[in-house]
């Protein structure tokens, strides 16, 4: 007999479930289950788990995934395999290193200057102004840091521990604009804008790069003027094969000319803030049901 109520599992990493730190995610799963379906919170490298037995696989926060990325992309592959994951393997493979700056970049969307350091390439750090250090695979500001020009030699111990760990480099100018005007973060889902947050900045001056940062200070909500929205919509398009996106987070900064630019694309696990805004509860609780549905 065909089973009507749809189950759906909910996925996140095991720190994340001890502590609770993802204040969502519990009413998230309450959300669902009103809307009508079984929801179950697991953890992604949890091995007991039958992923085909859901009609929905859905990535929440999975935030150690970029301690851990081979083994977490190999398993989103498992995932997809055996079910619906969102978003799709291919999508979070690509999203997963931040290269895929340089793919927008090339399709024309303004993104952050961005540079590429991998193991083996000269420490060419900027001599003119502050510029951020940080690897192409991590999340919560992990290994992220700013520097001035005087501290290249700091910066230069911070690439040899990053290269002796196979990590690649991102080299990006620091965003002054960040100081005053903060980082939006446009959430999209089930294809449409859903709401929007502004948080301050994350790189306090002289904060080592592997110190613990607060990813996310100052919230509040935003409301992104159309200059945003029209950026935000380009970085989505831009995604190769423009594949269908259950959910999206499109960070923004402003450059030197005042208009927005892409700081970073979230397309696996981006905190969606929920909590900020409590009517988008029932609208991706509706989303996700109708996409595991599907």
């Amino acid at each position: 007999m065909a089973r009507t109520t749809p189950r759906i599992a909910l996925v996140t990493c095991q720190e994340v479930r001890d502590t609770g730190y993802d204040r969502d995610l519990p009413v998230l799963a309450d959300a669902v289950r009103e809307a009508g379906a079984d929801v179950a919170v697991v953890c992604w490298d949890d091995p007991d788990v039958e992923w085909g037995g859901f009609d929905l696989v859905l990535i929440r926060s999975t935030w150690d995934y970029s301690w851990r990325a081979a083994e977490f992309l190999a398993w989103a592959d498992r995932c997809g395999a055996a079910t619906t994951l969102a978003n799709p393997p291919e999508v979070v493979r690509w999203n997963a290193d931040k290269r895929y700056l340089g793919d927008l970049a090339a399709a024309g969307v303004p993104v952050v200057d961005t540079r590429y350091l991998a193991p083996g390439d000269r420490a060419d750090l900027p001599g003119d102004r502050e510029y951020v250090v940080k690897p192409t695979s991590g999340a919560g500001a992990r290994y992220a840091a700013r520097y001035t020009p005087d501290e290249h030699d700091t910066a230069v111990r911070q690439l040899e521990r990053m290269h002796a760990e196979g990590l690649t480099a991102i080299v990006q100018p620091y965003v002054r604009s960040i100081d005053t005007a903060g980082e939006r973060a446009l959430q999209f889902f089930g294809g449409r804008f859903l709401h929007a947050i502004r948080k301050g900045a994350v790189l306090e001056s002289g904060t080592a790069f592997d110190d613990k940062k607060v990813p996310h200070p100052n919230l509040r909500a935003w409301q992104p003027s159309p200059a945003e929205l029209a950026v935000a919509e380009r970085a989505l398009a831009a995604v190769p094969g423009a594949p269908e996106l259950l959910y999206a987070r499109v960070d923004l900064v402003d450059g030197d000319d005042g208009a927005p630019r892409v700081m970073e694309l979230e397309l696996v696990e981006p905190n969606l803030f929920l909590f900020l805004h409590e009517d988008s509860v029932p609208v991706v609780a509706r989303a996700v049901v109708e996409a595991a549905a599907r």
